[in-house]
Formats: structure tokens, C-alpha cells, sequence
């Protein structure tokens, strides 16, 4: 039994993993866009910007990623 829980911990613990390696992929990438935009002078966002990065998250994939961290933290507490 104790062995069964230690591999699913793994397999948890490998899921999250790689869930938030993709988050940050996906981040970087989005920071990476961002410093290739002109900064303001006086280095505040305006609304535009803001709305431009807002519309260039992929919903559908942050919702994966939400998905997979809210199952991962379900079978920890289970246990």
C-alpha cells in the first residue's frame, strides 16, 4: 500500500512538473514578446498594452494548466 502511494505521488509530482515547465514556457515566451515592444518613457502600461497582453493568453491552455494543478492538489490532500 505504501508503495502504491509512492507512485502515485511520483506520477503527481511528474504531472505538476511538467505543468508548470509548460507555464513557464508559456510565460517566458509571453515575456520574451513584451521586451521586444517599445517601453513607455515614463515605464507604465497603458490600457492598450495592458488589453494587448491580456488578449495574447491562450485561455484554453491556462485552463489545462489550472486543471492539472487542481488535480494534483486534490490527490495530495486525499492522501
Amino acid at each position: 500500500m505504501e508503495q502504491n502511494q509512492h507512485q502515485e505521488r511520483h506520477a503527481a509530482d511528474q504531472e505538476l512538473q511538467k505543468s508548470l515547465a509548460y507555464l513557464e514556457d508559456i510565460l517566458s515566451e509571453n515575456s520574451t514578446e513584451v521586451e521586444a515592444k517599445p517601453k513607455l518613457a515614463h515605464g507604465r502600461i497603458n490600457e492598450v498594452e495592458l488589453i494587448e497582453d491580456l488578449i495574447d493568453i491562450d485561455l484554453a491552455e491556462l485552463e489545462d494548466a489550472v486543471a492539472d494543478i487542481e488535480e494534483y492538489l486534490d490527490k495530495k490532500n486525499k492522501k
